[in-house]
């Protein structure tokens, strides 16, 4: 048998090690999704949130002369419908959820994806549905159902945004996949913040108009840890993705990412906000985890289509398994 090239070796060490910081810091977005919406409401910290990571992401296009890359007129319309789907719509849902409920029913929620990516590839793209992904997609299930613990009929609206927000993230994906021309990896994250943050801000805009929001001040006050969950849990999270799957084949580095993230955000959110699972929560996220394995891992239902790039990056505010043929959650 013979051995991996050096150049393979490091390329492959380099992937690993991108995937334990894109792990990390997917962990860590569900425990800052609820500190921020401890502080301000869900509609404010999701403005900002995307604001900061539409600005890094401009930042970057600018500093390599990119910037009119985002004008491309054959992905534009996709771009923003995603935007605002992806990115727009799910942030909103995602850290309205958040601010009715705890870290961890968070973190376990958005695990809910491989179901819906398993109903709408056999609806939309005819993949086929196989035993493993079903009893898979059931585990995922179980496990969020036992460990849900909503409290009253805010606590259970917040269960119902949370579980919605991964629905988004897959119909922007299948906005992609009918026609989106191939896009660099930073010129596509930073048009869906783009686009997402702007139609934030136009609902922003209209509750201020008609008197509500948050006082500036109040706002200015969290800035810094707004800042930091815009540009490295957001932004920075998805181009570790992105660098992760350039390094390793998409199958591993999801098998290596997903599962874990649900996992080690019970440390995140213990050092974050105090907040320890009870052991029902503790078996429904085991549960939970254990169905996304053996989602992610199971045999493709469907050969990937050349030229779409993996769309999703397993960040806290995007949870991973992606409908895309671009990924082994079809």
């Amino acid at each position: 048998m013979s051995r991996p090239s050096p150049t393979h070796a490091a390329t492959e060490r380099a992937g690993l090690l991108f995937a334990g910081l894109c792990a990390a810091l997917g962990a860590f977005s569900p425990g800052f999704a609820k500190l921020t919406t401890n502080a301000l409401d869900g509609l404010s910290v999701a403005v900002v949130t995307t604001a900061f990571a539409a600005l890094a992401g401009l930042a970057l296009l600018a500093l390599r002369g990119e910037l009119a890359r985002l004008g491309d007129r054959r992905a534009l319309p996709r771009l923003a419908a995603m935007g605002a789907l992806g990115t727009g719509g799910a942030f909103f849902l995602f850290f309205q959820g958040a601010q009715r409920t705890s870290a961890i029913e968070t973190a376990l929620c958005l695990q809910v994806e491989p179901a819906y990516s398993l109903l709408l590839a056999r609806a939309v793209l005819g993949h086929r549905i196989t035993g493993r992904r079903v009893a898979a997609a059931a585990g995922i299930l179980v496990g969020i159902a036992l460990a849900l613990e909503p409290r009253g009929l805010s606590g259970a609206l917040g269960v119902a945004c949370l579980l919605a927000t991964p629905l988004c993230w897959q119909l922007s994906h299948l906005i992609a996949l009918r026609g989106l021309p191939a896009v660099d990896p930073r010129v596509f994250a930073t048009a869906r913040y783009v686009f997402g943050g702007a139609l934030l801000a136009a609902v922003f805009a209209a509750r201020a108009v008609a008197g509500g929001g948050p006082p500036a001040s109040t706002v200015a006050a969290q800035v810094p840890v707004l800042a930091l969950q815009g540009v490295v849990l957001s932004f920075v999270g998805t181009l570790l993705w992105y660098e992760t799957i350039s390094r390793l084949d998409l199958a591993r580095a999801t098998a290596i990412v997903v599962p874990s993230v649900p996992v080690l955000s019970l440390g995140a959110s213990f050092l974050l906000l105090g907040e320890v699972a009870t052991a029902r929560q503790a078996l429904g996220l085991a549960l939970a985890a254990a169905g996304v394995l053996a989602f992610v891992t199971a045999p493709d239902a469907a050969r990937p289509r050349a030229g779409v790039p993996d769309l999703h990056p397993p960040t806290g505010a995007e949870a991973p398994a992606a409908v895309a043929e671009a990924g082994p959650g079809d």
